[in-house]
């Protein structure tokens, strides 16, 4: 991308960029070989492990703190003229790469429709679905609590 690109691709990078790092490994793996494998690309910045602070707010909204740290892999690669970039939660180097390479080729305008339809979609409705059972489980334990007035007596 360059210095001068429109909100809107910023905001749909960060988008698939959410859904490759949520997606699991096998579920990339499966997507180059619909797409017809893993094409010709550089390693700028090999993969790379370390951890990042994750913070909380507490209430959701309110001062922030630090929670804890979180494992991260990170890989940086060029496929054709495009740099493509990953941050995935934990180790699996093999994801943080191929979660790269996705980032590149969906930056390139021409193949970026094919690529949304064929992976970002899929992964993105997968992972909504799997939020929404979660979401519907969470919801059928929760307690309602309420207070009987009772008149004078």
């Amino acid at each position: 991308m360059t210095g001068s690109a429109a909100p809107d691709e910023f905001s749909d990078r960060k988008r698939w960029m959410s859904v490759l790092g949520r997606a699991e490994r096998g579920q990339l793996e499966d997507a180059f070989e619909r797409l017809g494998g893993i094409p010709d690309h550089s390693v700028l910045k090999a993969e790379d492990t370390g951890t990042v602070m994750v913070e909380g707010r507490a209430g959701g909204g309110g001062r922030r703190f630090n929670l804890g740290e979180a494992t991260v892999t990170r890989c940086v690669v060029k496929a054709g003229d495009r740099v493509g970039v990953s941050y995935a939660m934990g180790r699996d180097k093999r994801k943080a790469r191929l979660a790269a390479v996705l980032d590149a080729l969906l930056q390139d305008e021409s193949r970026r429709p094919a690529i949304e339809a064929e992976v970002i979609a899929p992964l993105e409705a997968r992972q909504r679905e799997i939020r929404d059972v979660a979401s519907r489980k969470a919801a059928a334990t929760k307690v309602e609590f309420f207070t009987l007035v009772r008149g004078d007596a």
